[in-house]
């Protein structure tokens, strides 16, 4: 099928999400779809794969066939179009494969490389963290967070400074800019981010929310820096109104479920609700 991922029937603009889906709604697909909605951007989406997750955790993972990921993705740019990508939970080498070779015509890719939870549990095989790398000289952006960063740059992370020579160190992998993120850091460096784009290193701080309620905050981060890119706002600007969203949902986090409730994607509709 030819595809051509600039082509539009709408004047509304449109983003592509290509993740796993998550049955208890605070992270992958259903947090990217809720992400994209809140900015007046039509969400597209090719699953990779479908969980049984809950608020408790994940207690299975069904992966779909590389062929399906990419059918999915073929029937979306062919005929709707899209003005920006996102990845997520792409879960193996030969689902990565597929993605990445499919990336090459999609415009204003987001890498969000989910190989380790924030807490550093490991969450893709070896052979899958490998082929990921075929992805970031495609990405108009990755988003690593703490332990990603580690894997992708070989290098420990502690400090602020070990942050900023993790991002200098993978924008040398061929992506256009990198956040490493710090919400698996401690102490004062909890949620600051680190920005380069091969020119401009900046450490961008936005206010800590103390809630245990941070389910899909990561999933939520590159979904707006995707929207937002699909509204046609330059990267780094893209960049600093998604923090400014998730921090938001932080405060109207959900407090649902017996463990870790997701971010308000909603959060106006929270506003002065008990």
């Amino acid at each position: 099928m030819t595809v051509n991922p600039n082509f539009s029937t709408s004047q509304i603009p449109v983003a592509l999400t290509i993740a796993g889906s998550d049955s208890g709604g605070g992270a992958g697909i259903q947090a990217d779809l809720r992400t994209f909605a809140f900015h007046r951007v039509h969400g597209t989406s090719a699953l990779t794969c479908v969980t049984a997750q809950n608020t408790l955790g994940v207690t299975r993972v069904d992966p779909l066939s590389a062929a399906a990921v990419t059918a999915q993705i073929e029937a979306v740019v062919s005929d709707i179009g899209v003005q920006a990508v996102k990845t997520g939970m792409l879960l193996n080498a030969e689902i990565i494969e597929a993605v990445a070779q499919q990336a090459e015509t999609l415009p204003n890719l987001v890498v969000d490389p989910v190989m380790v939870s924030r807490s550093g549990a490991q969450l893709i095989d070896d052979a899958a963290i490998a082929s990921l790398k075929l992805l970031l000289p495609l990405a108009r952006l990755i988003t690593p967070n703490r332990y990603e960063a580690q894997m992708l740059s070989g290098l420990e992370i502690g400090s602020l400074a070990d942050m900023q020579a993790a991002a200098q160190k993978i924008f040398q992998s061929g992506a256009q800019a990198v956040l490493v993120k710090g919400g698996g850091m401690t102490g004062e460096l909890r949620g600051v981010d680190v920005w380069f784009d091969g020119k401009q290193l900046e450490v961008l701080r936005t206010d800590c929310i103390p809630t245990q309620d941070t389910h899909g905050t990561g999933c939520t981060l590159s979904a707006a820096i995707a929207a937002n890119l699909a509204l046609g706002e330059e990267l780094y600007v893209a960049v600093t109104l998604a923090k400014r969203y998730v921090t938001s949902a932080l405060k109207h986090a959900l407090r649902i479920g017996q463990g870790q409730g997701p971010v308000g994607h909603f959060f106006p509709l929270l506003e002065g609700k008990p």
